[in-house]
């Protein structure tokens, strides 16, 4: 039998959680790796979502450049104190979203910079070819919502899959960032150059 201090070592190198909290999941989850896992990720909601209207006045900007030299992502990412700015995972945050940026190539930040007569162009091409196919009604607008989800993936950064690991969006590691730091962290904007 795994004893409590291993259970609580796996779950914090699992989720980067502080040793108390791990220890107080896995108590709460009766020793249940995956119920402990997932009460810290309940937790780390309430987190974010206390978080979320806290001023961002620090921050730093993120810089990849791909090995080719001929093409280089730039992320500005700001949160509530200067001694997180420096921390050294904040900085590898904004490091990986610009290796996203460079990889991944969104045009948008959110869904909610997309401008309004692109989405509309979208749905209207959208439209057009389910009515080419001939969806059922009932379906279309469904299959609409779908097919804008995509394109969301597609083009907005925070929708984006994170290119080290496809289980998180960009919106899912910036959320577990800020349960994890504990202060707020907004991406602000973003760049690619290439030559």
């Amino acid at each position: 039998m795994i004893s409590d201090i291993k259970l609580v070592k796996q779950l914090r190198e699992k989720t980067g959680a502080s040793m108390i909290e791990c220890q107080k999941a896995v108590e709460e989850a009766n020793r249940d790796l995956v119920k402990a896992e997932e009460i810290l990720r309940k937790k780390g909601q309430k987190i974010v979502d206390k978080k979320a209207g806290r001023e961002t006045k620090f921050g730093i900007v993120g810089v990849y450049l791909h090995s080719n030299e001929k093409v280089a992502g730039l992320v500005g990412i700001s949160c509530e104190t200067d001694f997180v700015a420096r921390n050294a995972e904040f900085k590898e945050l904004a490091h990986d979203l610009a290796m996203q940026v460079v990889a991944i190539h969104p045009t948008y930040l959110a869904p909610e910079d997309v401008p309004a007569e692109i989405l509309a162009k979208e749905k209207e091409i959208y439209t057009a070819e389910l009515k080419k196919e001939k969806k059922p009604e009932a379906m279309m607008n469904k299959i609409l919502e779908g097919k804008l989800a995509k394109f969301f993936e597609e083009q907005c950064l925070m929708k984006q899959k994170f290119i080290k690991d496809d289980k998180l969006t960009v919106e899912d590691l910036v959320k577990a960032k800020i349960a994890k730091l504990g202060e707020n962290i907004k991406v602000k904007k973003f760049f690619k150059f290439e030559i």
